[in-house]
């Protein structure tokens, strides 16, 4: 599918500084670089941990639609992680050349090394998986698909691109609101509890996401909160 060729554009393939845990008796010890000098870091920072709620379904077919929920989002995350880090990373280089022609001529090259890396992958993605992975670039860039693009290449490619991923259902404008689409709270919830069974490397969201502001209106049962309403 033509959509897949420009999520593959947000992916770039830069090599990143690493921070080698450097062994010291029975502790390991991180070392920051800081202009030229070596740093001992021997405090930990914890991420925050949520308090998940247990799951709750109405019935069968609500239980079964989270299980492929989970299935599709745990399969598309990884990109999404990815296309932050790599876009970050490529955002960083393009800002340390200053002529154009070098910038427009080193974008081609990452072009070039994602098509070869990730396109056989990313084909395979079904229609909803595609949807999916839109929403999650969101959630980890703070931009949309559409606007990634359109700064990535140009406004045209991304109006052509748009029109081109309606055709499969697929909104590349479309952003991650667990507050406001139950979908989205439920992809919230299902990464949530992947980062604590560390099925999945945490990565934090671009921007605040009220979780249980989210399980406050999302997290009862439909039926349940129907009767709520009435």
């Amino acid at each position: 599918m033509k959509y897949i060729r420009y999520i593959i554009l947000l992916i770039s393939a830069l090599t990143f500084a690493q921070e080698n845990p450097v062994k010291q008796d029975t502790t390991q010890v991180h070392y920051m670089i800081i202009e030229g000098d070596s740093i001992a870091v021997t405090e930990v920072e914890l991420d925050e941990v949520l308090v998940l709620p247990n799951l709750s379904f109405s019935n069968r077919e609500e239980r079964i639609r989270y299980i492929v929920l989970r299935r599709k989002t745990l399969k598309v995350y990884p990109y999404a992680k990815l296309a932050a880090e790599r876009l970050e990373t490529l955002q960083k280089r393009l800002a340390t050349l200053e002529r154009k022609r070098d910038r427009k001529r080193y974008a081609k090259v990452i072009q070039r090394y994602i098509e070869d890396e990730f396109s056989e992958e990313l084909k395979k993605l079904t229609k909803t998986e595609g949807q999916i992975l839109v929403k999650l670039i969101h959630r980890q860039t703070g931009k949309t698909t559409f606007q990634l693009i359109k700064e990535l290449r140009s406004g045209w490619r991304a109006f052509w691109f748009n029109n081109t991923a309606n055709l499969f259902d697929i909104s590349l404008k479309r952003e991650f609101s667990p507050i406001d689409e139950e979908e989205d709270y439920l992809i919230e919830d299902i990464l949530q509890r992947a980062f604590q069974n560390l099925q999945l490397d945490r990565q934090k969201p671009a921007f605040d996401i009220d979780f249980y502001a989210c399980v406050d209106k999302w997290g009862k049962p439909k039926k349940n909160r129907d009767k709520a309403k009435d």
